[in-house]
């Protein structure tokens, strides 16, 4: 019995033991990176870097490597870069995450960056960035006159015309179909609002290819719906090369947004179309759309060794030499312009955490009037290399954001200014604010637009009979320009500067001594 009690006392104890060490391992370990109360980071000083990367790609681990830095998992904390996926990225940042990241820690995405790279929200954000330039009274939002002729962008604006003109389906496809109405001929292009390389684009020209979406807009919530996409208006004037069709591919470099520091990579490229262009022919992909993902699958023109791209050094070369000197000087600065306005459109909603920086894909089209329009904006560009020279650029790519955003004491810090030296820069270029030049804004002094005009009739018009004389208006709407002020009268003001109040009273002053002049001449030739 004494035997057999103790045996039974023994299995008792080891199962004890056996769940007390399983309740130990079974303690929830840090995501992604993150510190947690029942593993605490220790405090030791570090001697070297730690990276942790969703993606292993070549140019991404031979610039790790180089630098001597050790790889890790992302889950385990040890990290001190993590190049993670955007779905993991909101992960971390989620608003139930009990998680925070420590002072020496970064990570390759912002909080919310489908702000730009969701083709929905990016159209709704640049259409408030201009009405917000509009009511502020910007010269960046200056308009051509009511008489003229709307282009691709649907828009009267000189210089906020960035975007094809584009609607929301099925939220916006009423408005869409009075527009399309307007010029039945012409041709648009879908696309989902949150896909990638190509995925579920198709051009239409007949209202009977959406009638998926003409039965959802019937629905009580349309603005609710999931699957969104955007139709935009279709650039059937490409600039082309050869007889084909491309677009060019950027990288900008957004270490933070407020401010806004924007670096933008000189060397991008063009992505080309394996086939000819020809607009009648909208259901061949091959000559539409110039993703890689979807021209390689042409297996009889696909060229696997240049891969249908061309460097932006080639693309200056060519159209200096056919358009002129200096014409890719221009471009440039017209790009540089656009990306600028579509980061300024979203840094208001944009989260900005210091942890944080991102290398954006910019696709741009430029017609064949030279005009860059923003076609969509991808937050994890692809750093898969097709060709060997596709391969060069990445890396050096990788290697030149490293040098950006890490300090000069080697070790990622959130405390950092974020103000690189110009060495580390090397092929980056500072994007700066839009500014309009000299010349040009003293012609919109000299000139008002026609809103201002309006504004001017409309407030003369309202101001009372005192403000009912046409002369007055005539000289409001030739030379006045709408300012900042309390009251009506103290809103307008002449290219000169003086208020027209004030100019008023002054003639009115002028003419009474005229009067009083030719009064006291009088009164001396009758009493003479």
């Amino acid at each position: 019995m004494k035997s057999r009690f103790k045996k039974v006392k023994s299995i008792t104890n080891n199962r004890d033991a056996e769940q007390s060490s399983s309740s130990k391992t079974k303690l929830p370990l840090p995501v992604f990176g993150l510190v947690s109360k029942e593993r605490p980071w220790p405090r030791k000083e570090r001697h070297c870097v730690y990276y942790s990367t969703d993606c292993d790609k070549t140019a991404l681990i031979n610039n790790f490597q180089k630098r001597g830095w050790h790889k890790v998992p992302a889950f385990d904390g040890e990290w001190n870069l993590y190049w993670a996926c955007a779905q993991n990225c909101r992960y971390i940042f989620g608003v139930d995450h009990p998680y925070r990241m420590r002072s020496d820690q970064m990570i390759n995405h912002f909080p919310n960056s489908m702000e730009l790279s969701r083709k929905d929200l990016l159209v709704k954000n640049i259409k408030r960035y201009r009405k917000d330039l509009e009511r502020k009274g910007d010269a960046l939002a200056e308009t051509h006159p009511n008489n003229t002729k709307l282009g691709i962008g649907g828009t009267r604006y000189m210089h906020l015309d960035i975007i094809p003109m584009t609607f929301v389906l099925p939220a916006d496809y009423n408005l869409f179909v009075e527009e399309f109405h307007k010029n039945p001929a012409s041709t648009w292009i879908v696309k989902p609002s949150d896909k990638s390389q190509g995925v579920g684009i198709y051009l239409i020209n007949k209202l009977s290819k959406l009638k998926r979406f003409a039965y959802e807009a019937r629905t009580f919530y349309p603005h609710f719906h999931r699957d969104t996409c955007v139709i935009s208006k279709y650039i059937d004037n490409p600039l082309l090369i050869g007889g084909k069709k491309f677009d060019l591919r950027l990288y900008v470099l957004v270490t933070t947004f407020n401010p806004i520091k924007a670096y933008l990579y000189n060397e991008g490229f063009c992505r080309f179309c394996t086939q000819r262009y020809d607009q009648t022919e909208i259901d061949n992909v091959f000559m539409h759309l110039t993703n890689v993902s979807i021209q390689k699958n042409n297996v009889k023109e696909y060229n696997t060794i240049h891969g249908g791209k061309w460097s932006m050094q080639n693309l200056c070369l060519y159209l200096d030499s056919i358009r002129g000197e200096g014409v890719s000087k221009q471009l440039s600065r017209r790009i540089s312009e656009t990306i600028r306005h579509s980061l300024d459109a979203v840094a208001p909603v944009m989260a900005n955490d210091r942890h944080c920086f991102e290398v954006y894909g910019y696709d741009i089209i430029i017609d064949n009037n030279l005009k860059p329009w923003l076609i969509e904006i991808n937050t994890s560009p692809s750093i898969h290399s097709t060709t060997k020279n596709d391969c060069t650029l990445k890396t050096r790519l990788i290697d030149n954001v490293l040098d950006v955003v890490i300090p000069p004491s080697g070790m990622p810090d959130e405390r950092w200014a974020k103000t690189p030296s110009q060495d580390s820069l090397k092929n980056f270029t500072l994007l700066t604010p839009v500014e309009l030049p000299k010349q040009q804004k003293l012609c919109n002094l000299a000139t008002p637009t026609a809103a201002a005009a309006d504004a001017a009739a409309a407030a003369a018009a309202a101001a009372g009979p005192q403000r009912k004389n046409k002369s007055f208006v005539r000289r409001l709407v030739s030379g006045a320009i709408p300012i900042t002020g309390s009251n009506v009268a103290s809103k307008f003001k002449l290219a000169s500067g003086t208020s027209v109040l004030k100019k008023q009273a002054q003639n009115k002053k002028s003419a009474d001594t005229k009067v009083l002049v030719k009064k006291s001449k009088l009164t001396k030739r009758v009493s003479k």
